[in-house]
């Protein structure tokens, strides 16, 4: 398993919305509410032969009232 690291932008009063929907998918690891300019913070595992853009789209981007995301990919440095 891999983590990546989601962080959305959500439609003007529909983070609580959005949050609800993600939490109901049992798929995050862990979820934050985020100040400036995301909204949520999610960490997701993902096997290690899942396409990350693939499930991030399916997944949780095509979720409702989400406007945007930005994916972040980790490496180790060590």
């Amino acid at each position: 398993m891999k983590p990546i690291f989601v962080q959305l932008r959500c439609k003007p009063g529909k983070t609580y919305e959005v949050a609800d929907a993600i939490y109901k998918t049992e798929l995050v690891s862990e979820l934050y509410s985020t100040s400036g300019d995301w909204d949520l913070l999610l960490k997701v595992y993902i096997n290690n032969d899942e396409e990350i853009g693939r499930f991030v789209q399916e997944k949780i981007a095509s979720i409702p009232n989400i406007e945007r995301s930005l994916t972040t990919i980790t490496f180790t440095a060590f």
